[in-house]
């Protein structure tokens, strides 16, 4: 089932998804972002096909 969200998220960086075997970059730097106190999670991006680590974004 697709959903769509109209809430804006603010990229904090890419990871190519070629990455080495037992390698997980991009979890490991939403890790730390959250560790900050950021709310970073890992998407994939399909279409250009690189992981990107992305956060919600609070507009007022």
């Amino acid at each position: 089932m697709a959903t769509t969200s109209t809430q804006d998220r603010t990229v904090l960086e890419r990871f190519p998804a070629g990455g080495p075997r037992g390698s997980w970059p991009a979890e490991e730097y939403a890790a730390a972002q959250r560790a900050q106190g950021t709310n970073a999670q890992v998407v994939m991006d399909l279409p250009s096909d690189p992981f990107l680590v992305v956060t919600d974004t609070t507009s007022q």
